[in-house]
């Protein structure tokens, strides 16, 4: 019961925080700024903690997400998440080494988040041209 609610925790956070990307305020004639620039780390920041912790949860519940080499990962806490963490992190940002490899629904979360990864600076460099041309 209780994975299933912290997944369902993980992926609100994760939709409202990629959601803010294309909502933000912005104030009169400033379109990029350290603000800005902060904004869309914490974003990244925030996805990559969310797709870790799910990778996580499947981990520890002992279905199959992640290869290392030819062996499942598996193993305590702590060295699952970090694991988790390192994936989620070379995932979003596409990288890709190779050491760890996806499998069953593992993959599709790899492709939502290498997607996601892609998606979000196109989104903040569309939404301050939209604004530059608005004003």
């Amino acid at each position: 019961m209780v994975p299933l609610f912290l997944l369902s925790m993980v992926i609100v956070g994760l939709v409202m925080s990629v959601k803010s990307l294309f909502t933000m305020s912005r104030k009169k004639n400033q379109y990029i700024s350290l603000e800005n620039i902060i904004f869309l780390c914490l974003i990244y920041v925030t996805v990559l903690l969310g797709f870790g912790l799910i990778y996580t949860v499947f981990v520890m519940k002992g279905v199959p997400v992640l290869l290392e080499g030819d062996n499942l990962l598996e193993g305590h806490f702590i060295e699952a998440i970090q694991d988790a963490m390192y994936f989620s992190a070379i995932t979003l940002l596409s990288v890709g080494y190779g050491d760890i490899t996806p499998v069953g629904i593992g993959r599709w979360l790899a492709i939502v988040e290498a997607l996601l990864g892609y998606i979000m600076p196109t989104a903040f460099v569309v939404r301050t041209v939209i604004s530059y041309e608005r004003d």
